[in-house]
C-alpha cells in the first residue's frame, strides 16, 4: 500500500493496522485506550503503573525517553532549532514535522481520500472520519472522540474551564500553549511561517496553508457536488453541504 519495508512481520502488520485500517484491537482494561500491537499497550500500561513518573508534577510517563523529553516542559529546554527559522523544539521528531511547512512536504497519505499529512500518525486519526472509530471517552459525561487530544480539550473547556496560559502583553487566558503562542503573534508581530514560491511570511501555518490554495493552487480543494464551490478543508464543504440538505446535526 506504501513501498515502507520492515525488519519483522509483527512491525508490518502494526503499520498496517495503524496507518491503512485505523483499527486499533489491543484495548487497555484500565482505561479503554486502544492499540495496533501489544507493544504499544505495553507501554501504555506503564503509565498506570507509575513506573516512570515526574517528580514535579507526578505525571506519569510510558517509558524513560519519553519522561525525560516531558521533564523539558519544566526546564524549558528546547535543545534542537530549526535552521530555517530559528524555532526550538524539545524532541528532533518535532523539528523534523515542523521543517516539512517550510519545504511543503507531505509524506503520508490516507489511502481512501488521498488526503495528505506531515506526520506518520496524522493517518491513523484520520482513518477514523471514515470509520466513525472514537476509542476514547470522557469519564465525567461518556461523550467519545476520536483522538485523545480532543478528549482532552473537550474535558479542559467543559468540565474543567483550564486555561492555564496567559498573555504576558494583555493578559488573556488560553487553554492550549500553541493559542498563546499564536496570540503573541498578534502583539510582537512575528510572522515565522514563509511561502516558498514568493516568500510571503504568515502568523501561522493555516493562514499558509490558505494562501498556498488560494495563491498557488498547491493542495486538495474540497468541491460540493450541488453548486461546484469549493474548500480548502473537507469538514468545512460537509458543513456546506448540509445547508443545501437542511440537515441540522
Amino acid at each position: 500500500m506504501c513501498d515502507k519495508q520492515f525488519a519483522t512481520k509483527s512491525n508490518l502488520n502494526a503499520h498496517k493496522a495503524r496507518v491503512h485500517t485505523g483499527e486499533n484491537v489491543y484495548t487497555c482494561g484500565q482505561c479503554e485506550k486502544c492499540f495496533a500491537s501489544t507493544a504499544g499497550l505495553w507501554l501504555h500500561m506503564n503509565i498506570h503503573r507509575g513506573k516512570y513518573k515526574c517528580t514535579e508534577c507526578g505525571k506519569c510517563c510510558q517509558s524513560n525517553t519519553t519522561l525525560t523529553v516531558h521533564m523539558r516542559s519544566h526546564s524549558g529546554e528546547k535543545p534542537f532549532e530549526c535552521t530555517v527559522c530559528s524555532k526550538r523544539f524539545t524532541t528532533s521528531g518535532y523539528l523534523v514535522i515542523h521543517s516539512r511547512i517550510h519545504s511543503g512536504e507531505k509524506p503520508y497519505k490516507c489511502h481512501m481520500c488521498d488526503k495528505k499529512f506531515s506526520q506518520s500518525t496524522s493517518p491513523n486519526g484520520h482513518m477514523r472520519v471514515h470509520s466513525g472509530n472514537k476509542p476514547y471517552k470522557c469519564s465525567l459525561c461518556n461523550k467519545r472522540f476520536s483522538r485523545s487530544s480532543n478528549l482532552q480539550l473537550h474535558e479542559r473547556h467543559v468540565h474543567y474551564n483550564k486555561r492555564p496560559y496567559d498573555c504576558p502583553y494583555c493578559g488573556k487566558l488560553f487553554s492550549k500553549n500553541s493559542d498563546l503562542k499564536r496570540h503573541v503573534r498578534t502583539h510582537t508581530g512575528a510572522k515565522p511561517y514563509s511561502c516558498t514560491h514568493c516568500s510571503k511570511r504568515f502568523t501561522s501555518y493555516y493562514k499558509l496553508k490558505k494562501h498556498l490554495l488560494e495563491s498557488h493552487n498547491e493542495g486538495t480543494w474540497f468541491t460540493c457536488h450541488i453548486c461546484q464551490k469549493k474548500f480548502s478543508h473537507n469538514g468545512t464543504r460537509r458543513a456546506h453541504i448540509r445547508r443545501h440538505e437542511g440537515v441540522k446535526p
